[in-house]
């Protein structure tokens, strides 16, 4: 029996991030954030409430850099959403250097995209950021015999919003397409 529990969004967990933006005098900053998706095979979007200090970074410059979070960075990822980049020069807590469209690429990260702001909308106090992905970096041991990211070793962290938690990735339970034929099969 299912309970009603009302008009709960209940679609994590999804993967935590770290957006980097660069702003004013080129001051690079960091934000934690965990609403983002796929919207096309080029496109992504970030869903960010408008009172964070990296909203007018992002609004000016139109880039941005989106850092998946590892298990080996997550407490410095987290403080990155606790503390505002308007109070805090959160610049020296993660090591990075640019990446080919000019923005942060953290160290650790085992991947990342720079992206470009195409379309932005409101809605319930948040900004939100449909971007096209300019570039993508992959540490070389993440990746596989074709050249892709290998999520069982990257293993990226994702974040649970009803209870704040994080939580690790697991095994590969099944190939995508072969289980459905197969299971279309035994339905003949």
């Amino acid at each position: 029996m299912k309970q009603n529990i009302g008009q709960k969004l209940a679609l994590y967990p999804t993967p935590a991030t770290v957006v980097g933006t660069i702003g004013e005098g080129g001051k690079v900053n960091w934000l934690l954030v965990a609403h983002i998706g796929i919207v096309s095979h080029s496109k992504m979007l970030l869903s960010i409430h408008s009172s964070h200090h990296s909203i007018k970074a992002i609004d000016e410059t139109k880039r941005l850099s989106v850092n998946i979070i590892d298990e080996q960075f997550v407490a410095a990822a987290d403080y990155t959403g606790t503390v505002s980049g308007a109070k805090t020069d959160k610049s020296g807590v993660l090591p990075y250097h640019l990446g080919e469209a000019g923005m942060p690429v953290i160290e650790q990260s085992p991947l990342v995209m720079e992206c470009e702001v195409i379309d932005t909308y409101e809605i319930d106090g948040f900004k939100n950021y449909i971007c096209t992905i300019l570039n993508t970096y992959v540490e070389e041991t993440m990746l596989d015999e074709k050249g892709k990211p290998d999520y069982t070793k990257l293993k990226p962290v994702l974040f649970e919003m009803p209870t704040y938690k994080y939580l690790r990735t697991g095994d590969i339970i099944g190939d995508c397409v072969k289980m459905g034929k197969a299971y279309g099969e035994t339905l003949k």
